[in-house]
């Protein structure tokens, strides 16, 4: 169910087009990376460490190479010293460095750490080389307990004192001491979340080719962002980017997981090269699930200081990271924003955080869909649980507190600017769709019956097309055929975000082409303009003011060769649907096809100063440091509580992203977020034992939902536009910010009548039960 307050769009732009990627994907007629076949292709396979911290002795690999088929082994001691840079476009000035060398030196840092690369003629041959390395470790006591990690003898990497990766923060704490002391309410906890991972459905892989003769490297990846692998390519490999080609043909989810190359794809592009040919490695699920980085592992005490009334006076965060051995890119680039967003979408005026980054001995951590959703999960479980101790219901609670869209532009306490949004529109609307008060009434006469129903939800406030360096620009090249049919070339590639079809949708309203003319070129770095890819809730708002810039001036080319051949004024032409008719006379027209055809190959027709041809390339720069988005998101519950399952009822989320490009579009990336969170509330759980070894390496051990567990999500829109190109918000992380939160609330009001407070994910039935046995031991629970 979509619910909208503005009438639909008449053009291309705001309708349900069906996705023009679809008929490929559906058919398994998609290219991705493990598709890509070469001439002398070879095959890589790494020797990986079974220890968590161990340093590294011998290394014998003459049993690998004695194998038929095995092309070279490569150690740290070969490979290493060939990398030149190992660095990134989202590097922030100023951040602490972090080690990453491409195979481990010295010692191992996590289970899973790549040691030796082999190379073979096939991946069996490989992995049989593998087993043949002789590797003698001496075994170190591991840092696993990243909570403890700050006061470990142990170092996960020398020179790192107090194994800190960094820290930051904003107003100090002890300023807020008196708002505190003199409060008439004031709730503090503790949240713990687990680490879990992106897991998208096509692993890691990449292709590189090394072109001798002109010292070439082609690169097919799995990646989001085709010029961060450009440019990580040539800075670590010593070459002009221009010496570098990139392809990212379709790719099967990346979630954040895929933006940076990590170390196994430097060691694949510094093998290709030394070998003078291309290798290929594809990442297997037990790997992927060990060695290619874990997210969300995190927790804080929080605070808030509340008045008679229940306004808040005051919030506060103090906030720890896991970030693992060998973190992509610097931990506090996504870090720092819990602190400075834990106030959320609330009338906070006072607010304080400090932030540290801690390094182990586990797997090194990466960016995940909405890398700072713990603000939001610290703050929303909070104010759930200050409604129950101070005696509000915890929609009343949010109601004195949350922000309407006319009190925007609202600077946060920690110096974010918070504008064009309507936090309590979609709390409203989320409400009313429920009906909030006919639930608890249904909750009531459910807990007569001994059953126990709960209702959660979490408001947030996110920045989307961010403009950080790397990601404030975007460009686009637009080139009409002489037949009238138009191709749109952008940076991004098809990762599962439906970024070819809205830019399909962009181009046919800013051209006014007929849609089935466009068609589009993604993620080739030879002939596409450099952008940011696929990150940051970025790629509407981004790639539509790339597509406007580029747009306009063709489609004024357009007109002014129809307005010359048609014998009339500019302002007399109109120009929709790939034909230009003269205002009042329908029947004087051209197709975009004649124009294409005067405008390339009629150069003497042309008007007095129009270039031939129809091609045009521009660039949008944001100006915002953020475009604001926000959503509401409310579930019910049941909860056994002698089993500890629990059963999602109904999950509706009211959504504010601006106008909707494609709301099918909007509506599939707010289901995939909306599972991604109802997993890291409930199963998923990238664990390792207290030894340092990793226990959930296949999917009998990492649990994820499926189609059984999630119910059916209904959708609500509310739009405020934006101060982007189309008035456009991102929308690509918000699902998997607001749905773990509320998820947590829900279950914690089912099961308040026993007085369990969340502290801990996941909530497995395990964790469930316990939490009750420990209520019903301490005398809590209904008589």
């Amino acid at each position: 169910m979509t619910r909208t307050h503005t009438p639909p769009s008449t053009g291309v732009v705001g309708s349900r087009v069906p996705r023009v990627e679809d008929a490929r994907l559906v058919t398994g007629a998609g290219t991705f990376v493990d598709d890509v076949t070469r001439p002398g292709m070879a095959h890589a396979c790494f020797v990986r460490s079974p220890l968590p911290r161990a340093r590294i002795g011998d290394i014998d690999v003459s049993g690998a190479l004695e194998l038929d088929g095995v092309l070279a082994v490569y150690t740290a001691a070969d490979l290493n010293p060939t990398a030149h840079q190992i660095s990134y476009g989202l590097d922030m000035i100023g951040m602490p460095p972090v080690p990453r060398p491409p195979l481990a030196e010295e010692e191992v840092r996590f289970v899973g750490d790549p040691v030796v690369l082999v190379i073979a003629v096939d991946r069996y041959v490989a992995e049989d080389a593998v087993e043949q390395v002789i590797i003698d470790y001496e075994p170190l006591d591991p840092v696993v307990d990243y909570i403890t990690a700050g006061e470990s003898p142990n170092l996960v990497h020398a020179g790192f004192a107090g194994n800190s990766a960094g820290e930051i923060g904003g107003r100090p704490a002890s300023d807020l001491a008196p708002i505190f002391d003199s409060a008439a309410h004031v709730v503090r906890q503790q949240i713990f979340q687990q680490a879990y991972s992106p897991v998208p459905m096509e692993t890691r892989g990449i292709v590189a080719e090394w072109s001798i003769p002109t010292s070439e490297m082609t690169i097919w990846a799995s990646t989001q962002s085709p010029f961060e692998v450009r440019g990580f390519t040539a800075r670590l490999l010593g070459i002009d980017e221009h010496q570098v080609r990139v392809l990212a043909r379709d790719t099967g989810g990346g979630f954040g997981m895929k933006v940076a190359p990590l170390r196994e794809e430097a060691c694949v592009l510094l093998a290709a090269r030394a070998l003078g040919s291309a290798v290929k490695w594809i990442e297997d699920r037990q790997e992927n699930l060990m060695s290619a980085g874990m997210s969300r592992h995190e927790h804080a005490s929080v605070g808030m200081a509340f008045d008679e009334d229940g306004k808040i006076l005051a919030a506060s965060i103090e906030h720890a990271q896991n970030v693992g051995a060998y973190p992509t890119p610097s931990p506090i680039t996504g870090g720092v924003p819990v602190g400075m967003l834990f106030p959320g979408p609330y009338r906070v005026t006072n607010a304080s955080f400090h932030a540290k980054f801690l390094y182990s001995n586990t797997v090194g951590r990466i960016a995940y869909r909405g890398p700072w959703q713990f603000e939001s999960v610290a703050r929303e479980v909070l104010l759930d649980h200050a409604a129950r101790r101070i005696g509000i219901d915890p929609i009343e609670l949010r109601r004195r507190n949350i922000l309407r869209r006319d009190e925007f532009p609202f600077p946060n306490p920690n110096g974010m600017v918070y504008d064009n949004a309507s936090p309590m529109e979609t709390l409203e609307q989320a409400v009313e769709m429920l009906d909030y008060e006919a639930f608890r009434a249904q909750q009531r006469a459910a807990r007569a019956e001994g059953r126990y129903l709960g209702v959660g939800t979490c408001t947030y406030i996110e920045p989307t097309a961010g403009a950080s360096p790397f990601l404030s620009t975007e460009g686009a090249t637009i080139r009409i055929a002489p037949t009238g049919k138009v191709n749109v070339f952008v940076a991004g590639g098809s990762a599962g975000n439906s970024i070819e079809t809205t830019v399909v949708q962009l181009t046919a309203d800013a051209l006014g082409a007929d849609i089935a003319d466009v068609r589009t070129v993604q993620g080739d770095t030879a002939v596409t303009p450099f952008g940011g890819g696929t990150q940051g809730s970025r790629s509407g708002s981004m790639t539509a003011g790339a597509i406007a810039a580029t747009a306009a001036p063709l489609r004024e080319r357009i007109i002014a060769i129809a307005a010359h051949r048609l014998g009339v004024a500019v302002d007399e032409i109109e120009f929709a649907a790939s034909r230009a008719t003269v205002v009042g006379n329908p029947d004087k027209a051209l197709t975009l096809a004649e124009i294409a055809e005067i405008a390339y190959l009629q150069a003497d027709a042309l008007p007095p100063g129009t270039p031939p041809g129809l091609e045009a390339v521009g660039r949008h720069k944001t100006t915002q440091m953020a475009i604001w988005a926000n959503a509401t998101h409310l579930c019910t519950c049941e909860v056994d509580i002698e089993t500890g399952e629990v059963i999602l009822l109904r999950y509706i989320v009211s959504e504010d992203c601006g106008p909707m490009i494609n709301p099918a579009v909007v509506e599939g990336q707010i289901y995939g977020g909306t599972v991604q969170g109802i997993g890291g509330a409930l199963y998923e759980n990238l664990a390792y034992d207290e030894s340092g070894n990793p226990v959930a390496t296949t999917f009998l051990d990492y649990l994820m939902p499926t189609a059984s567990e999630v119910p059916r999500i209904e959708v609500g829109h509310v739009e405020t536009p934006s101060p982007g190109p189309g008035s456009f918000k991102g929308v690509g992380e918000g699902g998997a910010i607001g749905s773990t939160p509320a998820i947590l609330n829900a279950v914690a009001d089912a099961l308040s009548p026993f007085g369990v407070e969340i502290s801990k994910l996941p909530l497995s039935p395990a964790t469930i039960v316990s939490m009750l046995d420990e209520a019903r031991a301490a005398g809590k629970g209904p008589a």
